[in-house]
């Protein structure tokens, strides 16, 4: 269950949107999946499936749509949860049983969108009111609206950081650096944990792409022949971060034996200091430190150690966005239940992630984030089908961990080779890949 609630968070929002992988069942008839005004006018039943099998497990779900049933009597909403949510979605839509509402799935290309998914509106309406509109955006029209989005950082342990003699944020790599040295030194918690042998928080690296230079469009500045990881560059700023920690011993010895349940536990009661995590993953830390003997108030969330005019800078991306399936013969239904969930259910509030409503404050989670006035950088999507493309076909996986675990074990001396080898070579597939890929 702990890689279910995981898996809501950024590791989804940064999914891999350019293979196609499904076929599809049938041709889609492109009607607009419209908001209905009048909840009594709206009648059926919809299906919603759902990557959180923990939510339905324990009802949660079912208690959202009895809230939602009294404000549309007429529209009966079942949910089915799905463990393996990509893989089962992906092969369920190779025909046009895929449930009325669903998470748009990582394996659907971009540009494949409208095959699958109704269109919910313009985006020049919609990005009035939503944020994370322009990741499911193709050709002016909208396809998902996120369920929520993450700002991104490092969850942290505060007594071991008090411990260590550190009360201020880094304010640069090497004071981050120094930081965790402290923590080695002055406690016995590990200063920094990789969760290497799980893989996916490998991901959550890529997730700050914007936050380095504090701009907006950093990902899509990745669409082309652009070498990412020169100096100064945000891929070079963060994984050579990462590779030092690594290389410096501030990590755990073996990072082959780590597991993301246990980290959990360890962070609240003080046996890791740092991780690197979305916003997403506070509540489950909240919740760890009551299991584990810990304190709630023990758990703290810094941004990236580097300011701009300073000021820190944290980005936020979307979750999963909520989709309409192009077959639904209840869309208005579908439609009524993604817009209601996304306003009025409090889910986002609960979770304690960002809304994806403009209009909605802060959630109380980044409230140290709000007092200290760091900047949040909603990133662009505009880009993200041909940097996607540009990726998948330079074979580096930005949004899959495997290139981050070589990083790390070139770091530790398990692979041959210098830091500045290792970005050279990948500067040159993605430099090779941009000449013919997403153009």
């Amino acid at each position: 269950m702990g890689k279910t609630k995981a898996f809501t968070g950024t590791l989804l929002t940064v999914a891999v949107l350019t293979v196609a992988g499904c076929a599809g069942g049938g041709s889609a008839s492109g009607e607009t999946a419209a908001a209905p005004a009048d909840p009594s006018a709206v009648s059926g039943k919809i299906k919603v499936l759902t990557h959180r099998t923990d939510l339905v497990h324990n009802g949660a779900l079912e208690q959202y749509a009895a809230a939602f049933h009294r404000i549309y009597p007429k529209v009966q909403v079942s949910f089915e949860g799905l463990t393996d949510y990509e893989g089962e979605v992906k092969i369920r839509m190779n025909t046009t049983a895929y449930g009325d509402v669903l998470m748009i799935p990582g394996a659907v290309a971009k540009n494949d969108y409208p095959k699958f998914f109704a269109p919910l509106g313009t985006a020049d309406r919609l990005s009035e009111k939503y944020r994370f509109s322009d990741k499911s955006e193709v050709g002016g029209k909208v396809y998902g609206i996120a369920q929520f989005g993450t700002a991104n950082g490092f969850v942290y342990n505060k007594a071991v950081w008090k411990k260590a003699g550190i009360s201020a944020w880094p304010k640069t790599p090497q004071e981050f650096t120094a930081a965790l040295a402290a923590i080695k030194d002055k406690t016995e918690a590990v200063p920094y944990y990789t969760n290497f042998k799980d893989g996916w928080p490998m991901v959550q690296w890529t997730s700050n792409i914007g936050s380095v230079t504090c701009d907006a469009k950093a990902g899509d500045k990745l669409a082309g022949p652009v070498s990412p990881w020169t100096a100064g560059s945000e891929l070079h700023t963060s994984d050579a971060l990462l590779y030092d920690v690594v290389k410096q011993g501030l990590s755990e010895k073996d990072p082959t034996t780590t597991n993301w349940e246990t980290s959990k536990g360890l962070l609240a009661r003080g046996g890791i200091g740092t991780m690197m995590l979305g916003s997403w993953s506070l509540t489950q830390m909240h919740a760890a430190a009551g299991e584990a003997g810990g304190a709630a108030s023990d758990i703290g969330f810094m941004p990236f150690p580097v300011q701009k005019d300073g000021k820190f800078c944290a980005t936020l991306v979307s979750d999963y966005q909520q989709a309409v399936s192009a077959h639904s013969r209840n869309k208005a239904a579908a439609r009524a239940w993604i817009d209601w969930f996304t306003e009025k259910s409090g889910y986002s509030e609960r979770e304690g992630a960002v809304s994806a409503v403009k209009a909605a404050p802060m959630p109380s989670t980044l409230a140290e984030f709000v007092d200290n006035d760091v900047m949040f950088v909603e990133r662009s999507e505009a880009e993200t089908g041909r940097v996607n493309a540009i990726d998948n076909a330079a074979e580096i996986g930005l949004n899959k961990p495997d290139y981050r675990q070589k990083l790390i074990d070139t770091a530790r001396g398990v692979q041959k080779g210098s830091l500045e080898d290792f970005f050279a070579d990948l500067d040159k597939r993605w430099d090779e890949a941009a000449k013919t890929a997403g153009s």
